[in-house]
């Protein structure tokens, strides 16, 4: 489900939804931005909701309404992921807007139908907060309790060892957000997710995500080509996007740029120092840094019950609010987010660490690289997709 489509005006957000190469969600919170004086940002942001596949009877799962989506065995499988062994003592932070009532409920069928041990309140494994670190929750909003299961899920597939920390955003502003992923670092989360993005903003306009020793994801867009915010911050993990197939190689996958994916460059911060070598064409911090599947046509089975469009129970899902979850928990997976910062992947890239994701584009632009696939760094995918936990 992803979360997050090119920010722009709210006028400008129906056509990004209408030129999306899915079917998107079109319930759209808009809402003021609450920037210090003299930003330049525009006044409002647009965080939109879950992209959409309807989905299928899966073989092998228990419940006959389960979609066909990707699940943590496949996740595990594509990205050579150490999941059975690694994450203890981890713990992976969500950072959403508004309520979701029955995310622990929801989660705990999730983790069941897949075999993965309980992850509860009362166990420790799970803990839930306001943005102020209460249990005063804010209201119920049916599109963000279906992001905020999406994300439960992708770290229950990619790290079922760690705990998780849900923090509830009061609603959907830069403020409200922000004073979320502050908490989530108050309370110690070793890496934090962001599926979320507005315009392209200065680190100074939303200083909200520099917190060393804790490594932040963000989504990178799902409107193609053009850059979002806090994707665009230096302090974070941009996640691009791809398209997830099977195939019949080595690997047993295969991956090209998902069209949605958000990528570009950044018309306020400074480029990550590893970026250099890399030669992304822009003078600025280059989006995205790495990638994960987000494609909701190759999408990932979710379970939330808070009905949304109709839709309730089963689902299939896609677009980078599907990659930044699973790439935070692909750094807890690793178990060096004390002692790293974002410039590690590009510091560790190899063959042995990334999957490179050379075919595919998310729009036209110049330089190419900006939006085309090919060979080491591009904007779509980043680095590429991880191949095992070397790169974090």
């Amino acid at each position: 489900m992803t979360a997050r489509i090119r920010l722009l005006f709210s006028l400008l957000a129906a056509l990004l939804l209408g030129t999306a190469a899915v079917p998107a969600f079109a319930d759209v919170n808009a809402s003021a931005v609450n920037t210090p004086a003299g930003a330049t940002s525009a006044a409002a942001t647009t965080f939109a909701h879950p992209l959409f596949v309807p989905g299928h009877a899966a073989p092998g799962v228990h419940s006959a309404l389960v979609p066909s989506g990707y699940g943590p065995a496949d996740l595990q499988s594509a990205y050579k992921l150490p999941s059975s062994t690694r994450g203890t003592g981890q713990t992976v932070a969500i950072v959403d807007a508004y309520n979701d009532p029955t995310a622990e409920a929801d989660l705990g069928v999730y983790r069941s139908t897949y075999g993965l041990p309980a992850c509860t309140t009362a166990s420790g494994c799970f803990k839930k907060v306001n943005q102020s670190g209460g249990t005063s929750y804010p209201p119920t909003d049916a599109g963000w309790a279906t992001e905020i299961s999406l994300d439960l899920d992708m770290v229950s597939a990619v790290c079922p060892k760690c705990h998780i920390l849900l923090v509830e955003a009061t609603s959907a502003t830069y403020a409200n957000l922000g004073a979320a992923v502050n908490e989530a670092a108050a309370l110690h989360a070793s890496t934090i997710s962001n599926s979320y993005g507005g315009g392209d903003l200065p680190d100074t306009s939303a200083p909200y995500y520099n917190h060393p020793g804790i490594m932040i994801t963000a989504s990178s867009g799902d409107g193609g080509y053009g850059v979002e915010f806090p994707a665009s911050s230096r302090y974070v993990t941009a996640v691009g996007g791809t398209s997830l197939t099977r195939a019949s190689n080595a690997r047993g996958w295969t991956e090209s740029a998902w069209s949605g994916a958000g990528s570009g460059c950044s018309g306020y911060n400074p480029a990550l120092s590893g970026q250099g070598p890399y030669g992304t064409g822009c003078p600025r911090r280059a989006v995205a840094d790495v990638s994960a599947v987000a494609d909701p046509a190759t999408g990932v089975a979710v379970y939330d019950t808070t009905p949304y469009g109709g839709r309730s129970g089963w689902q299939v899902y896609g677009g980078t609010s599907v990659a930044s979850p699973v790439i935070a928990s692909v750094y807890a997976l690793a178990g060096n987010a004390a002692t790293i910062n974002n410039n590690y992947p590009y510091t560790h890239h190899s063959a042995s660490t990334f999957f490179d994701v050379t075919t595919g584009s998310n729009g036209s632009c110049t330089p190419a690289q900006l939006c085309h696939a090919r060979v080491g760094w591009d904007g779509p995918t980043g680095l590429g997709t991880p191949n095992g936990i070397g790169g974090f």
